[in-house]
């Protein structure tokens, strides 16, 4: 319940009402929290809701925070993003306007394990061979493939490609990685093959991304790579949607250019039934679960607690500056 003495805060994103499930909202003094289940329609619908807000709490890249919502909400002073960047945040602008943004730890093994088990999904027609089971009483229709001895590519071999690369190697895959500011000693540490961004496509069985989407990034994955890879080849993409050139990928699994893709990241979320990669008869869609775990949202809801009550007490705690 709202009380006029207290600043107000809003749970933003907060699909199925599970926050209240991660953190003592309401045994908290220092103010009052409202919680919104629902995705806004448009920049005005978050503007309208949020008038009389004092502070945000965002699950990451759900509700955009750029320049033209930030300027118009005059009382916001605080936006609390769960993870340690949220790319949909103006930080810059935010700071211009005198608000705070802070963010919480992200522990990251979540995305990796579902990376991971997409590969293996894939690999051996798991979903393809589930359903006709299901609905067709379709006994082995398809033949999967090992996972031993396959090749894994992987884009950007930062902390997540790293985890990936673990699970990986464990399973008697080959891994090899690029990525434009990847170097070879540290493929080395890591017992990984640094190769060519065109060697990695023609090699590998599946490739699997995991870089920041960035303007450099954008639409990075072309149809060159996607020839390269081949049509036994498969894409994983639990990064960011635009990462891949999306009408390329569409027209590359309409003809058999390569033999599936898992997507787990939209342009658009969340994502309507009737978006193409949902209904795509090569393509393994899920509803951007990479980091959707018990354990990844106690540490965000927690933490996005105690970063409202760290600034609320003069004390801000995970400032997120502008890069």
């Amino acid at each position: 319940m709202n009380s006029p003495n207290l600043p107000t805060i809003a749970i933003l994103d907060d699909y199925h009402s599970r926050a209240i499930e991660y953190a003592d909202w309401n045994g908290q003094s220092f103010a009052s929290f409202e919680f919104f289940d629902k995705p806004f329609t448009d920049e005005d619908a978050v503007v309208n809701a949020l008038q009389h807000v004092k502070a945000v709490g965002l699950m990451r890249e759900r509700t955009p925070f750029p320049r033209t919502v930030i300027e118009r909400l005059p009382n916001l002073e605080l936006i609390v993003t769960s993870g340690k960047k949220n790319a949909s945040i103006d930080v810059k602008a935010a700071n211009e306007h005198g608000i705070t943004v802070c963010g919480t730890e992200a522990p990251g093994h979540a995305t990796a394990e579902l990376a991971f088990l997409m590969v293996m999904a894939l690999s051996r027609q798991f979903v393809p061979l589930v359903n006709a089971l299901e609905h067709n009483n379709d006994w082995q229709p398809v033949m999967g493939k090992d996972i031993r001895n396959q090749t894994l590519g992987i884009l950007g071999l930062g902390r997540l490609g790293e985890q990936l690369n673990n699970f990986a190697q464990a399973m008697g895959m080959n891994v090899i990685a690029w990525s434009e500011n990847l170097s070879q000693s540290h493929c080395a540490d890591l017992n990984v093959e640094y190769v060519s961004r065109q060697t990695l496509f023609e090699r590998a069985d599946v490739v699997s991304i995991h870089l920041r989407h960035s303007a450099r990034t954008d639409s990075m994955v072309n149809q060159t790579d996607l020839e390269r890879l081949g049509p036994n080849g498969y894409l994983v993409n639990t990064s960011r949607a635009e990462i891949v050139d999306l009408k390329v990928l569409k027209n590359a699994l309409d003809n058999g250019v390569i033999a599936g893709a898992a997507i787990d990241v939209f342009e658009k979320e969340p994502t309507p039934i009737n978006h193409w990669a949902v209904q795509h008869p090569r393509v393994l869609a899920s509803p951007h679960i990479g980091y959707c775990t018990h354990e990844t949202f106690n540490i965000f809801y927690t933490q996005t607690l105690e970063a409202f009550k760290a600034f609320y007490t003069g004390n801000p705690i995970r400032v997120i500056g502008a890069s």
